[in-house]
């Protein structure tokens, strides 16, 4: 799955759109590495997103197409 998809659909980024600009402006790093929005985000991945006053690092957990807002928060867990 795209980073700016997974981030929409795990709700760490409220749009697409948003993640996407993020990417472009080097606000979201995997691994370490600034990544671009077409990064294909895998299990395992700690992705860093420096927008607003503090840093979120979250790794991974699952990647799906569709989740519930419910069951956003269990595709990551906050590092």
């Amino acid at each position: 799955m795209r980073l700016d998809k997974y981030l929409k659909v795990s709700r760490l980024i409220k749009r697409r759109t948003v993640a996407n600009e993020a990417c472009d402006a080097e606000k979201v790093s995997v691994n370490g590495k600034p990544a671009r929005a077409s990064y294909d985000v895998k299990e395992g991945d700690i992705i860093e997103i420096n927008m607003g006053r503090t840093p979120l690092k979250v790794r991974v957990v699952r990647v799906v197409e569709v989740v519930g807002k419910d069951g956003a928060s269990d595709l990551y867990e906050v590092v």
